[in-house]
């Protein structure tokens, strides 16, 4: 019999995708770090992400209706880092960070132009959870870098470099080997 240690309830699902979502502002757009994100239906294709209340963006999402999810890619992980802890509020992201806010073809957020795929999103539900709200949003449009695409026009995960976020250490990691 395997040995195993009990730990009490928390964000153990492993591994997360991390997630740059770029939104629009009254001020200036903001770029927020998240990893609690995921489809969660494919017809039509819709995508969750949890934000607390007091974090600068959750009003500008709330507001705007919409967003972008941007997939960065493994030589973007300072950007990454700083814009998952750093305000908007004291900082502009996308000039600390060197990302250009790319207009969008179906929503008013930014896309950030130098992450390898972008993915419009229109939000069609907000749910209270507790400590993060849900926004749930349908995908309207995804943009892919072709300097990621293989030969066969599909994505090859090893051009775009994605890593992974893992809440029980804290710490990012990238992605492996294929296994089948």
């Amino acid at each position: 019999m395997l040995m195993k240690r009990e730990f009490k309830p928390s964000t153990a699902l492993v591994p997360c995708p991390v997630i740059l979502l770029s939104v629009t502002g009254a001020e200036k757009p903001n770029i927020i770090t998240l990893s609690w994100a995921a489809n969660v239906c494919s017809k039509p294709p819709t995508i969750a992400v949890g934000i607390r209340p007091n974090r600068y963006s959750h009003k500008m999402v709330q507001e705007a209706g919409d967003f972008v999810l941007n997939i960065p890619s493994a030589n973007q992980i300072e950007a990454t880092v700083f814009s998952g802890t750093k305000s908007g509020r004291e900082f502009d992201k996308f000039a600390e960070c060197g990302f250009t806010a790319a207009k969008a073809s179906e929503v008013t957020s930014p896309m950030i132009e130098e992450c390898p795929i972008n993915i419009e999103c229109k939000t069609t539900q907000i749910v209270g959870l507790g400590s993060h709200d849900l926004f749930i949003a349908e995908v309207v449009a995804v943009h892919i870098d072709e300097a990621v695409l293989g030969e066969n026009g599909r994505l090859d995960p090893s051009k775009a470099r994605f890593f992974t976020y893992l809440p029980l250490i804290g710490k990012y990691w990238t992605l492996g080997a294929q296994l089948s």
